[in-house]
This record gives C-alpha cells, structure tokens and sequence, in this order.
C-alpha cells in the first residue's frame, strides 16, 4: 500500500492516494481511518508527511477529525449548488436525480413582527403567512423550512401540499422570484431541528436564509431553510473586477 514516489512532494501523493482509497470502496463514508502511525507506516510516509495531508484533507471536508476519537471519512454531499444560483429546494432535489417530498408541520397567519415590517415593507395591520415544513429526499428528511409571505400576495388556490412555493408565486400569484439576498452561516447541533432531521450529534446544519424579491423589486418571500451539512454544499463564483 506504500506510496510510489514520483517528483511531487510527498503530500501531494498521500492525498491523491487516499482520495483513491475512499472512490474505490477501500475506506467507505463514516469509517474511522487508522491511527496516524498504522496509517503514515503502510503508506511508507512520516507521520509529518501524513498529518500535513490529512489537514489539507479536512480543508477539503474529505474527512473530518474527532479530538479524542479519530479520523473518519466524510460524508460526500448528495446537492450541491451554487449559492449564486437562485433554485427551490424541489430543484435542487430533483437535479440530484431523488423525488422531493414534504412533511407538513404547521402554518399560521399572524402580526408582522418589528423584523416583519422592516422585510417586507408592510404597515403593521397587515398578516404574514408562516408556515414550516421538513423537505425529504426519497423519504429523507433533509431541510426543515420556515417560509414567510404577506397573506395579501398568495392566491386563494394556495395549498399545503404544494412542495415549492417559487412556484405558487410564479404561477398562481403572478409574482416571479428574480433575485434574493442571502445569508449563510454553518451552526452545530441544533436541540429541536437536528432530531427532526435525523441529525446524528456530530452533524452540523447549514442555515440558508434568503428575501426575495419579484421582477418589481418588491419583498415576497422570506426564507429560512436549516440544510443537513452532510448532505448539502454551497460553493460560490467569484469573479476579478
């Protein structure tokens, strides 16, 4: 299992190796990797030489290290978008080949909140439709959705058992999704979300949240999507200017 030297730095080649381990079925999602010394001595590397591949490694989420437990195999991401690319969660889901499914939790029209009123524009007399939903993935619960919409914008066709809402608003109420702004931050175990998601402990959530906006600049949808981090990726296009 040794490495074969060839003229790039050693490093270089441990990552390659192991990333060929992991595609070929020798390390498999989950499994733990052997010690640092079991694994630098079959790979016929110092363990400095392997503790620098490892670290570029977890950069990549390759894998990801335990302090006290160990060294595992990342899960691989099974969506994976561009954050500049403005898709329902039914699209992502389906690009990835897998039925997209919805688990209805609860809905409520209420008072704006300060927060509300400042989103959305509205005078405070108005109502704000909240409801929240788990979206699966071949039965998998992978996203649990809070959506927000001025009542006054959904038609009165609107049903619960429709999965994408960009499409109510589209083809229903006239009003089409142009643009969000959008905001993402990575949080950990979350005590009422995470058991909903079937989250192990370890699992961190990726929280997605976005305004919307139709063709007239006007506010419509307000979004907070919590996504499995091992089952999502985010990557974004930047561009010199």
């Amino acid at each position: 299992m040794s490495i074969k030297s060839d003229n790039r730095h050693l490093y270089l080649q441990v990552i390659d190796r192991l990333k060929q381990d992991i595609a070929t079925g020798v390390y498999k999602e989950k499994e733990k990797l052997p010690s640092e010394f079991d694994l630098a001595k079959q790979l016929g590397v110092s363990r400095a030489t392997l503790r620098e591949a490892l670290r570029i490694l977890e950069e990549e989420n390759v894998i990801i290290r335990r302090h006290g437990v160990g060294t595992f195999i990342n899960v691989k991401p099974l969506f994976t978008s561009g954050i500049e690319q403005l898709n329902s969660v039914t699209a992502m889901i389906k690009q990835a080949g897998m039925i997209p499914g919805t688990i209805f939790l609860r809905s409520s029209t209420q008072g704006p909140t300060e927060e509300d009123i400042r989103r959305f524009s509205c005078s405070t007399s108005e109502e704000i439709f909240v409801m929240e939903r788990v979206r699966t993935a071949n039965g998998e619960p992978v996203v649990y959705c809070i959506d927000k919409v001025p009542e006054r914008i959904l038609p009165e066709t609107f049903s619960h058992t429709e999965e994408s809402i960009f499409r109510i608003l589209d083809e229903e109420a006239n009003r089409r999704i142009t643009y969000a702004v959008a905001q993402i931050e990575p949080i950990g175990y979350h005590d009422k979300i995470s058991p909903i998601l079937e989250c192990d402990p370890e699992t961190a959530l990726l929280v997605l949240k976005q305004m919307h906006f139709d063709e007239m600049d006007e506010p419509i949808l307000f979004s907070v999507n919590y996504f499995k981090a091992d089952k999502f990726s985010f990557h974004v296009l930047r561009k010199r200017i």
